[in-house]
């Protein structure tokens, strides 16, 4: 049990010191180290942002009396957001009402005029003149009765502006009036944004340009784990006048959950090949933050430290410390407690 404990402990120095172990090759199952071509992945950071958002302004003048929603609510598509005093326009509304129903008289009786002038004009008992001024007064009369009955829709639609509808479903990011406020055309009055659809929005690089053309796609990751694959970047035609980069817009699944604008998220896209190495996890002998492999040289082992990089399944990236071709024990520990440690 000493023995045991004695050549783990001066095994697990050997990261500094490399000691030999004795081997008999035949014993220890190896693998040959051998590299690949894979992509190499340029990683950005971005942020979400609502594909919709506005701020609601006035269409019409009038005393805020009432606010319906606040900040960092959630407000259904078409919900009335606020009112404004509508005796003014319920005002103008009645008497366009009423300026319709008299040029509507006038119109009438100036038809019923023309149309009897129309039968006595042939027998002679109408003048030209005065059948002239009939067919002029019939046509005016039924452009009033026209102009009229469009005050009264400009006046209906002044009405429907005191009641302040949501354009769409969203969250109400600022309120810009109170109760109580006199507010005019076009005086802000509320902003917010659809929850419905978002996009991640980031700034690549001059030179990354054409690589993210080829590579046609975009994969994203959330801070949450969430992943997506974006197959359809919208790269902008000019850059960013301080940071010369192109900016992207990667359009996310619509009614996605839980997406806020303003959260970080990674973009990942390939932008050239480089040979990457892997081992099996359980040739790699670790002692607190230093990483090892045994490597065989001739009839014996050594213990060769690597740099390590992603892992993949049951196999670890090796970024430094080996070369292709290396052979090394495919379980580390086997080596470690199959032969003694020579000084």
């Amino acid at each position: 049990m000493r023995g045991l404990l004695l050549t783990t402990l001066m095994v697990g120095l050997g990261l500094l010191t490399s000691p030999t172990l004795k081997a008999a090759t035949k014993d220890v199952a190896t693998v040959t180290v051998v590299s690949q071509k894979a992509p190499h992945m340029l990683v950005l950071d971005g942020t979400l942002e609502a594909v919709k958002s506005a701020t609601v302004s006035a269409q019409t003048s009038g005393r805020i009396v009432k606010l319906n929603f606040d900040v960092n609510d959630l407000v259904p598509a078409g919900a009335p957001l606020l009112e404004i005093t509508s005796k003014e326009q319920g005002a103008e509304l009645a008497a366009a009402e009423a300026g319709y129903a008299r040029a509507q008289a006038l119109n009438v009786e100036a038809q019923k005029t023309l149309a009897r002038y129309q039968t006595l004009f042939p027998q002679g008992a109408i003048s030209k003149g005065a059948m002239d001024q009939a067919v002029a007064n019939a046509k005016s009369a039924q452009q009033a009765a026209s102009a009229a009955l469009a005050q009264i829709t400009k006046a209906r639609e002044s009405l429907k502006y005191t009641v302040v509808s949501a354009p769409y479903a969203g969250v109400v990011t600022a309120r810009h009036v109170e109760v109580g406020e006199a507010v005019a055309p076009g005086q802000p009055l509320l902003s917010g944004f659809a929850t419905g659809k978002m996009r991640a929005v980031i700034e690549v690089p001059q030179r990354y340009r054409e690589a993210l053309i080829k590579a046609g796609a975009v994969d994203v990751s959330l801070s949450d784990g969430r992943k997506f694959h974006v197959t359809e970047p919208v790269i902008f035609g000019f850059t960013d006048t301080q940071s010369h980069a192109y900016k992207v817009r990667l359009p996310l699944p619509e009614n996605t959950p839980a997406l806020l604008p303003g959260s970080w998220i990674k973009a990942r896209f390939p932008v050239a090949e480089r040979e990457i190495t892997f081992i099996p996890l359980s040739a790699l002998y670790s002692v607190n933050e230093l990483s090892g492999v045994y490597l065989q040289q001739g009839d014996h082992f050594i213990l060769q430290q690597v740099r390590l990089g992603a892992t993949r399944g049951d196999e670890v990236e090796v970024q430094a410390g080996l070369s292709a071709g290396d052979v090394i024990a495919a379980n580390a520990y086997q080596v470690l407690l199959s032969h003694p440690v020579q000084q």
